[in-house]
């Protein structure tokens, strides 16, 4: 979804920090297309725990074993595309604003400008499209995409772009009326974000 200007800086991080580089990927994928046959495959085999990202994940891995490919585009689109609009519109702009293409995505731009990333020519979505954000958290966090990717340029990030609403979003999406597979997404995302922003305030 994203580009990057800058040389790519990988480095060598935790395995805390890998792990949630992972999660803001897969809720990147999740979020921005269907899930594959593969990709459903490989959640099947998610393990968890008694904590809310742990059941979360037991709860998606579940319902993954028993999605087939086609409800779950069937899903995604009636959550996210719709005719005309989905259930859902996983924007920043719109869950600060009320209306798309606002602030909060000019914002954005210009912090994506200053730390070298484009968004991919392929790419018709806003870049504050939720999916996108947590590609370019899970990007900043690697290296991937930036070489300022310390805690506090993580948080700056976080705090700018995500902190306001996601979690919200994820609320949303964990209640939705059309959500079957997509429910505990949701409660990964929601769970996730509060254990983000809890650590971040710590910093």
């Amino acid at each position: 979804m994203v580009n990057t200007a800058e040389v790519q800086c990988p480095r060598s991080i935790s395995d805390e920090d890998r792990a949630r580089a992972q999660i803001y990927q897969l809720l990147g994928v999740l979020l921005g297309d269907p899930p594959s046959r593969e990709l459903l495959q490989g959640l099947a085999s998610l393990q968890g725990d008694s904590t809310a990202l742990g059941v979360a994940a037991k709860n998606l891995a579940a319902l993954a074993e028993r999605t087939t490919p086609y409800d779950a585009e069937r899903e995604y689109n009636n959550l996210f595309v719709g005719v005309g609009r989905g259930e859902l519109l996983p924007y920043a702009s719109y869950y600060l604003t009320g209306f798309l293409n606002e602030k909060p995505l000019a914002d954005l731009r210009t912090d994506l400008m200053a730390r070298g990333v484009t968004a991919s020519d392929d790419v018709k979505e806003p870049e504050d499209h939720i999916g996108t954000l947590c590609e370019i958290m899970a990007g900043i966090i690697t290296g991937e995409f930036v070489c300022d990717s310390d805690l506090s340029s993580q948080k700056a990030f976080f705090d700018a772009h995500l902190a306001k609403w996601a979690a919200l979003f994820f609320t949303d999406l964990e209640e939705a009326q059309s959500a079957i597979f997509y429910a505990p997404v949701g409660s990964l995302g929601r769970a996730f974000m509060i254990v983000e922003a809890e650590a971040f305030a710590i910093q």
